[in-house]
């Protein structure tokens, strides 16, 4: 059994190593993950640990300290948006936020919300940074 949980371990990394240069907080998310899944629940384990894993590294890359200090400096919107959902890190924002992107960097966007500034994913919505 445990060679078996070696074998299937080594193939996801197989698998995932030549996505590492382009995606390495996922990778690393995803290869711990499933490293972890496969110890605890065998090839099963391994296969959902390897998606959480997944999620769990993408959300942890922080923006670059550019972006961070764009949202810090944007103005503050004369229409404040006030949501009832908890922000936080990794989920996702309303559909009925507007994102502003970052002209410097098109693969975040940001908002102001409850006060709050965040830095978000445009194509999962996901919430990346708030900035204190």
């Amino acid at each position: 059994m445990n060679s078996k949980i070696l074998i299937l371990s080594a193939a996801m990394l197989g698998v995932l190593a030549p996505v590492a240069s382009a995606q390495q907080g996922t990778v690393n998310g995803a290869a711990g993950g499933a490293v972890t899944g496969a110890i605890v629940g065998g090839p099963v384990g391994a296969a959902v640990g390897g998606v959480v894993g997944a999620i769990a590294g993408t959300a942890i890359d922080p923006p670059p300290q550019r972006v961070v200090s764009y949202v810090e400096q944007a103005p503050i919107p004369a229409d404040p948006v006030v949501i009832h959902e908890r922000i936080a890190i990794g989920q996702p924002i309303p559909p009925s936020v507007m994102l502003t992107p970052v002209p410097e960097a098109p693969q975040y966007t940001y908002a102001i919300v409850n006060q709050q500034r965040v830095i978000v994913d445009p194509q999962t919505r996901t919430v990346v940074q708030i900035v204190r």
